[in-house]
């Protein structure tokens, strides 16, 4: 059995918090609302205001919402159980990739995975006799709602949502102490979990890392999860959970975000492309490094002087630039984020309506799912390198890869047009509707093939 912490250790912070949370429910809050993904986080988060959420507690501190709302505590079950597993198994899930059985042994997380395909009644029989937890990886594959709610979230967002489901028989515990480098919604579906938080010994952390008793003292809050309750944590929160004796098993679901989503890994992404922009009109970016820089082992007074100095210049040109260029981080998103979610007896997403004509009514669709990007134009390397606009979109993502790291199902969707389409393009993608006509190209031929195109893939309807 875990060792436990003091229940009085709770910070009074996270208990008055907590007090609020349930005077507030007791106005039954409804099941989520999928109206717009504003609605959605809305919801997920409520009573507590998108406002008050990201002002007090995001990046910043954990909050729990304790609800006694049996149609909450319904409808979460509903995203995932015990019981979901015997079909899934059937269907073919396989150790490490979809499942890993693991539990907390001496502060330390011991795996018990099998090889190949995973036997339900082996998974029971670890489940039952070596008090395992089952780690299910991106239920979103499997399951509709949370597909649709995980869509909607990236939507939010703006960054990939991912997810793992904790089953956990009582009197146990699945992972040691440890932190995580994403942010985390903790959906509670199943029996009960006893939680544990501590204090950061890296806030916002970039990486997991396992912590032991010894380091990270004792817990600044402690509480029990039932279903309906939720709790958030920022990246880098200490955090470890059993489930107590006299419960039969915990099932909860772990949604995560903006893995790798920093002002830093913007910079990363940023920074080449503005410095290829300044170094084509500001000549001491193209002046040479002095000889044999690159073979010293360290800089010297004046090249770090001089490297200070160009780099104030680029800050200078940001400062005076509208649109920072992000292809990468664009990019990885889009190509690995989820599919709409457009219900599983839907037909695959093809065109449909009126051809887009010279004097149509176009409306953009799928707003959430596309992006624009200015690069260098990837089709002739070996030339003089032009610039091209290029449109990437989700709408023909895998489901079943999402999240998985399966390089070889991840490939880009879009459609590639010279940079004087650019204008155009941002006029159909700021205007609720436009008339083909009104495209600021040159001629009707073009306005025609650019509504055309993107009619193709998906991404605009004929009003």
């Amino acid at each position: 059995m875990p060792k436990k912490g003091k229940h009085a250790e709770m910070g009074k912070e996270m208990q008055a918090q907590c007090k609020r949370a349930k005077v507030d429910t007791d106005r039954s809050p409804s099941v989520l609302n999928f109206e717009s993904p504003d609605s959605l986080f809305g919801s997920l988060i409520s009573p507590i205001k998108q406002e008050v959420f990201f002002k007090e507690y995001w990046e910043q501190k954990p909050l729990l919402l304790q609800r006694n709302d049996p149609l909450l505590a319904a409808y979460y079950q509903s995203l995932f159980q015990l019981s979901d597993l015997k079909e899934l198994c059937s269907q073919g899930l396989y150790y490490g990739r979809d499942i890993n059985i693991c539990r907390c042994v001496n502060g330390k997380k011991k795996v018990l995975n099998k090889e190949g395909k995973v036997n339900y009644m082996q998974l029971k029989k670890d489940f039952d006799q070596k008090k395992a937890t089952i780690q299910f990886h991106q239920p979103q594959r499997f399951k509709e709602e949370l597909w649709k709610i995980q869509e909607k979230l990236e939507c939010y967002f703006g960054s990939l949502v991912g997810s793992n489901v904790y089953i956990t028989p009582q009197g146990s515990q699945g992972l040691p102490p440890h932190y995580d480098d994403v942010e985390v919604f903790i959906l509670q579906l199943e029996g009960e979990k006893h939680w544990r938080l501590y204090k950061p010994t890296v806030h916002l952390a970039r990486e997991y890392n396992v912590e032991s008793e010894e380091r990270i003292g004792n817990p600044t809050h402690e509480f029990i999860l039932k279903p309906g309750d939720l709790l958030y944590f920022p990246r880098g929160t200490i955090h470890q959970a059993d489930t107590p004796l006299g419960i039969s098993y915990s099932t909860h679901v772990t949604i995560s975000t903006y893995q790798n989503n920093s002002w830093g890994d913007f910079l990363l992404d940023a920074i080449p492309g503005l410095v290829f922009d300044t170094a084509k009109e500001d000549v001491a970016l193209r002046t040479s490094i002095p000889r044999q820089l690159l073979m010293r082992a360290e800089g010297t007074t004046d090249s770090t002087k001089k490297l200070s100095s160009l780099l104030r210049r680029l800050a200078d040109r940001l400062e005076n630039t509208r649109e920072l260029r992000s292809s990468d981080m664009k990019k990885d998103f889009i190509m690995n984020r989820l599919p709409p979610c457009l219900g599983c007896d839907s037909d695959p997403l093809t065109p449909g309506g009126k051809l887009p004509k010279i004097d149509s009514k176009i409306r953009l669709q799928f707003r959430d799912h596309a992006i624009i990007t200015v690069e260098p134009d990837q089709e002739h390397s070996d030339e003089i390198r032009r610039e091209m606009v290029y449109v990437y979109h989700s709408l023909k993502n895998k489901r079943e890869s999402h999240m998985m790291g399966t390089e070889d199902d991840t490939q880009s969707h879009g459609l590639r047009f010279p940079l004087s389409y650019f204008d155009a393009l941002k006029q159909i993608w700021s205007s609720s509707t436009i008339y083909v006509k009104e495209l600021n190209l040159i001629s009707d031929e073009e306005k025609e093939n650019l509504a055309l195109s993107l009619w193709t893939e998906c991404l605009i309807e004929v009003i």
